[in-house]
């Protein structure tokens, strides 16, 4: 076995197990599609009032910590995943557009995702070229200043507004910071104070005391797998194909979009 290959397999073996997002599809699908349901579609008496303060609240904090994660762990190009999240927003951007709402124009959640994993690859690269002292002040204050723009000029138009960009980045430094602990649980359980920030601004993103309770337990149990959990969740049975990955979001936007144009549209909260 030549260097190379002995580096790879190194590099393999330090990475923490994935398997949990197979389950962490499923969850945050179903309940997106609940949410929404229960928010364009669904009358009063249907009776899923509480499903947005809720099960509903579930979706957005594990789909950010499962981009952050694969964003950290599971892809070569970062950005390149980042672009291809950003097609299946172009995609969607139609029938997420004729969704009832009181924002003329909104960019959906895949804009949120796609440019909240460009701003948390970009901490990890500013990371580690100022731990390798490759990254004078000058140019860190050029590049952070055109960051901190977009963030601000972004978040007016992207679902979740200006929270919701920062909570990839925030989940990119805390599992980061807890990878880069000491290999005993122990040490990552410390390295957890590093993630207060995120889950703080879980807090902030929501307005009722249980949808914030649902937003930062979810943003919790996805830290808890860096921590060493994660080598512990078995393999999903039902693997979700990657195409049906790749479709649910726009193609449930269609379907709730069509029934709204030709069946009627149900009384909007």
């Amino acid at each position: 076995m030549n260097q190379a290959t002995t580096t790879q397999a190194q590099t393999q073996s330090l990475r923490p197990s994935s398997s949990w997002t197979g389950w962490g599809q499923w969850l945050a699908l179903i309940t997106m599609t609940l949410d929404h349901v229960a928010r364009y579609l669904a009358t009063d008496a249907w009776g899923m009032g509480w499903v947005d303060s809720s099960v509903g609240r579930i979706a957005f904090p594990l789909f950010a910590g499962m981009v952050a994660w694969h964003g950290l762990f599971n892809t070569r190009d970062p950005l390149r995943y980042a672009r291809r999240i950003m097609v299946i927003g172009l995609v969607a951007q139609l029938p997420y557009q004729l969704m009832p709402r009181e924002a003329i124009f909104q960019l959906n959640i895949c804009f949120t995702l796609a440019l909240g994993l460009m701003a948390g690859h970009w901490l990890e690269q500013v990371a580690q070229r100022t731990a390798r002292d490759q990254l004078g002040l000058a140019r860190l204050s050029l590049e952070t200043l055109g960051v901190l723009v977009a963030w601000y000029i972004a978040g007016f138009w992207v679902e979740y507004g200006h929270e919701g960009l920062l909570l990839i980045p925030l989940y990119m430094l805390a599992i980061g910071q807890i990878q880069r602990s000491g290999n005993t649980p122990g040490q990552r359980l410390i390295a957890l104070v590093s993630a207060i920030p995120v889950l703080l601004l879980a807090g902030a993103m929501n307005s009722s005391e249980m949808a914030k309770s649902i937003t930062v337990i979810t943003t919790l149990a996805v830290l808890v797998m860096a921590v060493g959990v994660c080598r512990l969740v078995p393999d999903v049975p039902w693997k979700m194909s990657r195409r049906m990955w790749l479709a649910w979001y726009p193609a449930h936007f269609a379907v709730i979009a069509a029934i709204l144009l030709f069946v009627g549209r149900a009384a909007y909260p």
